[in-house]
């Protein structure tokens, strides 16, 4: 066998004892995280999403979450909760406001202050969600939310398919709800 058809098969073992080890590495993460994803929504409910009416952020009116829905027949849509003091939701607003432009997301600011401060944080931030206010928690608790921030997918049927709790990538939220829009 000549000395180059050596060394090349004895890269080759080496990648694939190497490529072993970090798949066994990349596994367990995958677990850990996905146990503590399954830990953190143990208490979000199954089946149809709970309904609500809170104030919206910088005017007068409510948001209902059917009505809202209804502006978007026969589409996956996503709650998003967050907090305006909240360091791990401020790192996801770019991939939320990049999802928004695809998919109906309805934000909801959990223990963030009245209607016209949380329009100020919008609006410092230059975040054009439409947004519930959740002043006292309220909202998040009846969905099993003990932290922000959350993303929560309803299937077009207004069934809760997927929750998130703790950062959540776009490409996450947008796989989420793809499989929640056709499966």
């Amino acid at each position: 066998m000549p000395p180059w058809l050596q060394r090349a098969g004895l890269l080759l073992w080496r990648w694939l004892r190497d490529w072993q080890s970090h798949a066994l590495t990349l596994a367990l993460l995958a677990a850990i995280v996905l146990g503590v994803n399954t830990w953190q929504t143990r208490h979000v409910p199954s089946g149809a999403a709970p309904a609500f009416t809170a104030p919206a952020a910088g005017g007068d009116g409510l948001l209902d979450l059917a009505a809202w829905r209804a502006q978007h027949p026969g589409r996956a849509v996503a709650l998003h909760f967050w907090a305006e003091w909240c360091p791990v939701c401020r790192l996801e607003e770019g991939s939320v406001s990049a999802v928004q432009r695809d998919w109906p997301v309805l934000t909801v600011a959990m223990r963030s202050g009245d209607r016209l401060r949380v329009q100020r944080v919008l609006t410092q931030r230059s975040l054009a969600w439409t947004t519930a206010i959740d002043a006292a928690g309220r909202l998040a608790a009846r969905y099993g939310l003990q932290a922000v921030p959350a993303f929560i997918v309803l299937d077009p049927q207004g069934q809760i398919r997927y929750a998130a709790v703790g950062y959540t990538t776009e490409w996450g939220m947008r796989l989420r709800l793809w499989l929640a829009q056709h499966f």
